[in-house]
């Protein structure tokens, strides 16, 4: 499982000229699922992202943690995050989960990235041609594999 995070002041996604998800100050987390992912990927790394200190401190020190800012979360699914580049120029998605289990393993991280931050989290649509702004504050965008735990 493949995590991009930012760190945002504002982002939101459109699917069809229509606002799906809208928030201010949070995280916006593209996540790539692979067929190798689990429940344990899910829990660990919901729980990396939900503790991580990327959000300024009364000196502007990176110290609080989505949870200590009661920030907003929006997650979108990307396959992209798997692209395999390395022979020829047209991107290969074969490490993608097909949608049978990516589906399922996106839900449930939703879930637990609510059960986490003990909120709801705002979300794309699987599968949909998604239009995502957002403005990233700083810019901070860390990216995690749970693949490569370090």
């Amino acid at each position: 499982m493949k995590a991009v995070i930012q760190r945002v002041s504002k982002a939101s996604v459109e699917i069809n000229n229509n606002i799906v998800a809208n928030i201010n100050l949070g995280l916006l987390i593209l996540i790539g699922i692979e067929e190798a992912d689990s429940r344990e990927d899910i829990e660990w790394l919901t729980s990396k992202i939900a503790n991580l200190r990327i959000f300024g401190d009364e000196k502007d020190v990176m110290n609080l943690s989505l949870k200590d800012i009661d920030g907003d979360v929006i997650i979108v699914s990307q396959f992209t995050l798997h692209a395999l580049t390395k022979k020829g120029n047209r991107p290969s998605y074969i490490k993608a989960a097909k949608p049978d289990i990516a589906i399922p393993l996106y839900e449930k991280f939703v879930i637990q990235m609510e059960l986490e931050i003990g909120k709801k989290v705002q979300t794309g649509q699987f599968g949909a041609d998604m239009k995502v702004a957002l403005i990233n504050d700083g810019p901070v965008t860390i990216i995690i594999d749970t693949k490569n735990r370090e």
